[in-house]
């Protein structure tokens, strides 16, 4: 399973898992501490047994919501009190999944970086998007799977009559809503880098107006083709 699919299932766990009162506090108290927590620490804040905390701040490092780390903790004296504690700290700031996949973190940081590039420069801000979407893209690419890479990132690439693929998921559908020029025009950008860099010629990606799907569809996997 490749890092980018792995990460949005475990989003989708994480939700999940969060879905039990006890682990949502859980979760808030350890995200809101400044520094990793103990199981004691814990149990003693929420008013809750040790053995209840354990079961559940184990079960969030499970689903990847937490993280574990193993250190002395002033939290503990006497006998034993030496030997390192399973302490726990957030593994993610926040937990947003969506279904069907979506990356408005990524438009987010493909305009700002534009926007921010644009002003120091006094660029046209388009130019520079086009620019930053192309080079983003091409660290998406796969060389030999390009369409792992399509799915990795929640397009849904599906074969179509005409010996291309359709990409069935938008992963910017509702910013295209409201800026279908300059979304379309990034997303093809950002799709044409990730062509490239999987050894297919930009020409591959070719634009498919509609709604329900993407804006773009895949005219061939053959190098330089193009339909």
């Amino acid at each position: 399973m490749t890092t980018a699919r792995h990460s949005w299932l475990q989003r989708i766990s994480a939700i999940a898992s969060l879905d039990d009162d006890n682990r949502r506090v859980l979760f808030a108290y350890v995200r809101g501490s400044a520094d990793a927590v103990g199981r004691d620490e814990a149990a003693r804040a929420l008013g809750i047994p040790r053995s209840t905390a354990s079961f559940h701040l184990d079960r969030l490092v499970k689903d990847g919501v937490l993280q574990v780390e193993f250190r002395k903790s002033s939290d503990k004296a006497g006998p034993g009190s030496g030997r390192p504690a399973k302490l726990y700290r957030p593994a993610m700031d926040e937990v947003v999944a969506s279904v069907p996949e979506r990356q408005y973190d990524l438009a987010g940081d493909l305009m700002a970086t534009a926007i921010t590039r644009s002003l120091k420069g006094e660029l046209p801000v388009r130019d520079v998007l086009m620019d930053v979407a192309d080079r983003k893209g091409q660290e998406a690419g796969r060389p030999g799977d390009f369409l792992g890479a399509l799915a990795d990132l929640g397009y849904e690439p599906t074969a179509d009559d005409a010996g291309g693929y359709r990409l069935l998921n938008c992963p910017f559908h509702r910013l295209s809503q409201d800026h279908e020029e300059v979304v379309c025009a990034m997303n093809g950008a950002f799709l044409k880098g990730a062509a490239t860099a999987s050894g297919l010629s930009a020409d591959n990606v070719l634009p498919e107006p509609g709604s329900g799907h993407c804006c773009a569809r895949i005219s061939s996997l053959e190098p330089g083709s193009k339909t």
